[in-house]
């Protein structure tokens, strides 16, 4: 099972209420809506995760949306795991992440990206943060 952490969920609401406000200020456009009754159950019942392969589908197709406006990969082109390092001191992933990184779900990626976050070691969130800003490079001058 992969778990969807509750801070992404809040993310995913925030980016579709910037995305489609609502209309009225009470009534929520369906994407926000559906993330919203997964938050308000997480919140409820007290759980940090909700499960990838049982959310309802409008709201996993809403939280996908979002996933796809974030970076995929934490990864800032300096691995030390090809260097045999275990952690890549670059990103923070483990050395089976990194080989595995492409065939990941979505909420396994999210996890990791949590993770590597949290600890704050990796070279991308200190030595080298600037190589690791969103957005890719600029064009060479023609």
């Amino acid at each position: 099972m992969a778990g969807i952490h509750i801070t992404d969920i809040e993310s995913a609401i925030n980016y579709w209420r910037a995305l489609s406000p609502s209309p009225d200020g009470v009534a929520l456009p369906a994407p926000t809506r559906a993330l919203a009754e997964i938050y308000a159950l997480m919140v409820y019942y007290g759980e940090q995760e909700a499960d990838e392969d049982t959310m309802p589908r409008a709201a996993h197709a809403a939280w996908l949306q979002w996933y796809a406006s974030t970076p995929d990969t934490p990864c800032i082109a300096i691995c030390s795991t090809s260097q045999g390092d275990e952690t890549c001191k670059g990103c923070g992933r483990s050395f089976d992440e990194v080989q595995h990184w492409p065939q990941m779900s979505p909420a396994h990626k999210r996890a990791t990206w949590r993770r590597i976050t949290l600890d704050n070691k990796a070279w991308r969130f200190n030595k080298y943060a600037e190589r690791a800003a969103e957005g890719p490079p600029p064009a060479p001058a023609p």
